[in-house]
């Protein structure tokens, strides 16, 4: 009997522990894995508003040593990567725990990569480049949108270059993702619209990824209608841990599809703008995400069809071009009402930017997945369109 492998999809995920007060059960996990001292992962922002001090209450009543590394960017930096990992070495730690976004929960596997390998965090961009298996990894999000705690992504920024890189590789999935909505209770408004546009996208474009399947196509049309129906809602009213839960279980369900599926051009455009502009990957990924759904739409109607009744647009009777035009219009909207209305020239990106741009973004492995065959000038076309 013969069976066609390009229609086989596998599908990874960490155990998954969600709901309020999960964070508090990091010491629990830290101890099966044989923790005799854990490297623990953040940045300056969240330990300022108090959340590593749970987890460290949490290892000090398990008598489990650590130590603390917070120097990490907004976008993690190689440098910092490698002096994360001479931290890990020096101190003779075993486990990794981050707490944080997806900047410290990505330095934090980026680190791993590093002590497993003893070799610079650079050599490991692409698909699959993963040869020894990562230190056990327990991550705690503290927002709701980048889904690194699931996703087998590493997204590390090369200032020397002005770019970020990929890495990908199911080595990375963490091994215990510990999801609590009352983390994401300091994120600020801009944060939050940052984060669950960025969660929105993969939701999308997992839907219409090459590489999307039945398991994937589950949890990518669940995270639509969650964070469709709440994320505003949640802006507006930030004190309502029932919008934070539906907001923060969205963004989880749209990483496991993202994770699986992978993305598409939003994200292959967005983390070469990032690496430009060093700005939040989620406001990158706003500027873009009408412009590259107009592009894609033609490649996967059908898809797009879908996404736009899933998220509350009535298209019967519409044409397609109407459907099309429709769901532009409201993610358009989506934007505007959490607070975006940015375009790339407000930025300071020129039409002289945007054959370099688009050359990083062609050497993306997001690209790969995108429903569209891409070119260069395609890809130059939609970032004109953003200016």
């Amino acid at each position: 009997m013969s069976y066609d492998i390009s229609q086989l999809r596998k599908f990874v995920t960490p155990e998954i522990i969600f709901g309020a007060g999960a964070r508090k059960t990091v010491a629990n996990y830290a101890t099966t894995f044989g923790a005799k001292k854990v490297l623990l992962v953040s940045d300056p922002g969240v330990q300022a508003v108090g959340w590593v001090v749970d987890v460290e209450e949490s290892l000090q009543a398990q008598g489990i040593d650590y130590v603390l590394f917070t120097q990490v960017s907004a976008n993690p930096r190689t440098e910092e990567v490698m002096h994360g990992a001479e931290v890990y070495r020096a101190a003779g730690c075993n486990v990794i725990v981050a707490i944080g976004g997806g900047s410290p929960i990505d330095c934090a596997k980026a680190i791993g990569i590093a002590v497993a390998h003893d070799r610079h965090i650079l050599e490991f961009e692409g698909v699959d480049t993963i040869r020894a298996p990562i230190p056990p990894l327990i991550c705690i999000p503290t927002t709701a949108g980048t889904s690194a705690d699931v996703s087998q992504f590493v997204i590390i920024s090369d200032q020397q270059e002005k770019v970020k890189f990929s890495i990908i590789s199911k080595a990375v999935v963490p091994d215990v993702s510990l999801i609590d909505p009352e983390t994401t209770s300091t994120m600020d408004p801009f944060l939050s619209a940052c984060t669950g546009v960025d969660a929105m996208v993969h939701a999308i474009e997992a839907f219409v990824s090459t590489g999307s399947g039945p398991m994937t196509d589950a949890h990518a049309l669940e995270a639509m209608r969650l964070l469709n129906g709440n994320l505003v809602k949640m802006i507006q009213s930030p004190q309502d841990i029932a919008l934070r839960e539906q907001v923060m279980l969205g963004s989880l369900q749209a990483g496991l599809a993202f994770s699986n599926a992978i993305l598409g051009a939003v994200h292959a455009m967005s983390h070469s703008l990032g690496g430009f502009l060093d700005l939040p990957h989620g406001l990158c990924n706003a500027i873009l995400v009408e412009h590259v759904v107009a592009f894609n739409f033609d490649s996967a109607p059908d898809r797009f069809k879908v996404i736009a009744q899933t998220l509350g647009i009535d298209i019967r009777g519409l044409s397609t071009p109407q459907v099309k035009q429709r769901l532009v219009q409201h993610l358009i909207e989506l934007k505007q009402a959490v607070g975006f209305q940015q375009t790339l020239a407000m930025h300071g990106v020129s039409n002289s930017d945007l054959r370099m741009l688009s050359l990083h973004a062609m050497d993306d492995p997001c690209i790969l997945t995108n429903p569209r065959e891409s070119s260069l000038a395609d890809v130059e076309v939609v970032y004109a369109e953003a200016l």
